[in-house]
């Protein structure tokens, strides 16, 4: 599978013209790397804004990695706030990263005992995390969204839950940062009810542009999912939580992010695209985790109410691991194919731990 370099590299640039130009009102491109184009175009945007909010303004100074994590109450979570929270009393896993490998998805659905070999739940009870990043690196995407849609409504029927985070790449697409799209998926999604904000793409991108823009047809299913959620004493985002993003508000966050994607606000919440937000931060996902990290950890914990905390986003080379005495779980493990055919795993979280469910590809 091929990044989307046609002719040399002349999609590319095709591409990066686009995100750079076309979505004027969210541009602000200056350099290329997988999360900063992403984050300077939407960052740029909320400073033109004529009344940023303080919480944005608080996380922009808590966003370095090390700083110290804002106190603000500007936004703040109501104590009463429970929409992103989860019981169970059944079996509890976590599937990470899954970038376009539909084979895979398919294989780790099967480890856990979720589906069987005609991909259908018989999972029962069974509840599933997948934190993001179904999108970008591989041809499969729209196999996977349909798959994971169906299954999520046949695990309710049987009284189980599936439930799908958005990552940064699903947001990346949404506005309009198509650079990681192979060119096997890029027309995928053609024919899709089209986003009124995808007149400006050439014909190349126009069926992406109108299907992951907000208001698509699929930035509406995307809308569906929430950032963050937290089942029993779990919580769960693509990248990781801090403190700030629970003082914020993590159901006002969701409820943000999902207008976004309708079409109903005119920009992301800050938090979607800043570098310290929950799916862009990288304080989780190093090998080793000093104190300092695991002292941000300790106090998003004790913020949200939460013992442990369940993330993606960063390939972990040595397959699911474990950090500050096993309060963080990272379980991206490079399923997609994309990454040389590592092994398939999933986490399941027990009571008193967690196990890795793995099998080879």
């Amino acid at each position: 599978m091929k990044q989307l370099t046609v002719g040399s590299g002349a999609m590319k640039r095709l591409t990066f013209s686009f995100v750079c130009g076309a979505l004027l009102s969210l541009s602000g491109c200056s350099r290329v790397s997988e999360s900063r184009l992403t984050e300077e175009r939407a960052q740029e945007a909320q400073a033109e804004e004529k009344k940023p909010s303080p919480a944005a303004t608080e996380e922009r100074k808590a966003a370095p990695a090390g700083a110290g994590e804002a106190q603000h109450k500007e936004g703040a979570a109501d104590a009463g706030e429970q929409a992103y929270r989860y019981q169970t009393s059944g079996r509890l896993v976590a599937i990470g990263d899954l970038h376009g490998d539909f084979e895979a998805t398919r294989a780790v659905f099967r480890l856990v005992g979720a589906t069987d070999a005609a991909d259908r739940w018989v999972g029962g009870t069974l509840t599933i995390v997948q934190t993001g990043d179904q999108l970008d690196r591989g041809d499969g995407e729209r196999l996977i969204l349909e798959f994971l849609e169906r299954l999520a409504g046949e695990a309710s029927a049987a009284g189980g839950r599936l439930i799908v985070l958005n990552g940064n790449h699903e947001t990346m697409n949404a506005l309009g940062d198509f650079r990681y799209v192979t060119a096997g998926a890029l027309s995928a999604f053609d024919g899709s009810e089209e986003s009124p904000l995808a007149q400006v793409f050439p014909s190349q991108l126009r069926g992406r542009a109108g299907a992951f823009l907000p208001g698509g047809a699929w930035a509406k299913k995307l809308a569906e999912r929430p950032v963050i959620v937290q089942v029993n004493d779990v919580l769960f985002a693509h990248a990781g939580v801090r403190a700030p993003h629970v003082d914020y508000g993590i159901d006002r966050l969701n409820r943000e992010t999902a207008a976004w994607l309708r079409g109903e606000l005119r920009h992301p919440p800050r938090l979607i695209t800043d570098e310290e937000g929950p799916l862009w931060t990288r304080v989780y996902g190093n090998p080793r985790l000093d104190d300092e990290a695991c002292s941000v950890l300790t106090r998003a914990l004790e913020r949200a109410k939460a013992r442990r905390m369940v993330v993606g986003h960063t390939v972990q080379q040595g397959g699911v691991s474990a950090a500050c005495d096993e309060r963080v779980y990272r379980i991206d493990v490079g399923l997609s194919a994309y990454y040389g055919g590592r092994s398939i795993q999933a986490l399941e979280i027990l009571s008193n731990g967690a196990r890795v469910l793995t099998t080879p590809r």
